[in-house]
């Protein structure tokens, strides 16, 4: 996951024909493994490690639980250290994607109807612009330090919602920096999709809204009754007798 978004910040090798027929012209699998994007791929294990390493503390006791307490600020650590060199790294050394013409947000999807420039920077201009923006980054950072903090103590709970915060703004944090930018071309910048080049017609969008409202109930009152029935600590002991819960 992280290797791949690395690689989109940097831009892939692909251009649309006059017809707008898509051309792939990388050459091998390989040229994905760059150092940017092993960067971000060590980010994305470190960060799910942290999280997954919050989620068993909360979970067990024992010996489960310290190996996740050792393991989590670890990976905390790693995910603090990993993303402020991810962003540094992409401020001075990685060019970013600029439009600078008209941007059409309501006609027929045309990706080849915009001007697109390759920019030194440019994937910081929507944090110049909007400076709440920043809050992602922020979040990205004091959740995993805050995380690291907390799994040396007995606040589970929040130890879980720090790692939570964390990856909310890593996340967050590359769409906001890409917006309205979601997959550059590296070799043709014109060629670039926004949001609105790669949107579904509105009779589309509609009909998915309605399987959004409908669904989205029944998820949630399915994983409200996941967590209630897994509800509490799991010991060795428990899983052994095999009764009183659901593992």
């Amino acid at each position: 996951m992280g290797g791949a978004v690395g690689n989109v910040l940097q831009g892939v090798s692909f251009h649309f024909g006059s017809d707008l027929r898509i051309f792939y012209d990388g050459t091998t699998l390989f040229e994905l493994l760059n150092p940017f994007g092993l960067l971000c791929g060590l980010l994305s294990v470190a960060m799910l490690v942290m999280h997954g390493a919050g989620w068993l503390v909360l979970k067990t006791d024992g010996a489960v639980a310290l190996r996740a307490k050792r393991y989590g600020s670890v990976a905390a650590f790693a995910t603090l250290v990993l993303f402020a060199i991810g962003g540094i790294w992409l401020w001075l050394g990685i060019d970013g994607y600029r439009i600078t013409g008209q941007v059409i947000t309501d006609g027929p999807s045309n990706p080849l109807g915009k001007s697109v420039e390759q920019v030194s920077g440019a994937w910081f201009d929507n944090f110049a612009a909007h400076s709440w923006m920043m809050v992602a980054p922020a979040l990205g950072l004091l959740g995993a330090a805050f995380s690291l903090i907390l799994l040396r103590t007995k606040r589970e709970v929040l130890t879980l919602l720090a790692s939570t915060a964390s990856i909310l703004g890593i996340i967050s944090s590359v769409g906001l920096s890409m917006f309205p930018v979601i997959l550059p071309s590296s070799v043709d910048p014109g060629s670039s999709l926004t949001v609105w080049d790669a949107s579904s017609s509105h009779l589309t969008l509609f009909i998915m809204l309605v399987v959004t409202v409908v669904f989205i109930p029944l998820i949630v009152i399915y994983t409200s009754w996941v967590y209630r029935v897994l509800w509490g600590k799991i010991d060795e002991t428990e899983i052994r007798e095999g009764s009183g819960h659901a593992y």
